[in-house]
């Protein structure tokens, strides 16, 4: 399963967004059913940032989603309100 969290951040924010978002990554490296995540940001668009993550199943992203809260809350304002959540359909790995 695969989890998309994009985020607005402005220019003069960028640089404690990355430390939270580091912090954010932490948590959810902790919590049962996480794969791994990265962080990116847009190359057209340098102040649309995303938190990508894989997780085992949409349970697993969904707990951990509740114990990263407080973690997650400083930059819920910065965050694109739309879904995050999407199941794998076709996966090709490269060679």
């Amino acid at each position: 399963m695969l989890a998309v969290i994009r985020y607005t951040v402005p220019e003069s924010q960028s640089q404690d967004f990355v430390k939270q978002a580091h912090a954010i990554l932490d948590m959810f490296a902790t919590q049962p059913g996480y794969q791994r995540g990265r962080l990116a940001r847009s190359v057209d668009e340098p102040n649309l940032w995303a938190l990508v993550t894989d997780w085992e199943g949409a349970g697993f992203y969904r707990r951990a989603l509740s114990a990263a809260r407080m973690v997650m809350y400083p930059l819920m304002i910065l965050m694109v309100n739309e879904p995050s959540a999407y199941e794998d359909v076709y996966i090709q790995d490269g060679a």
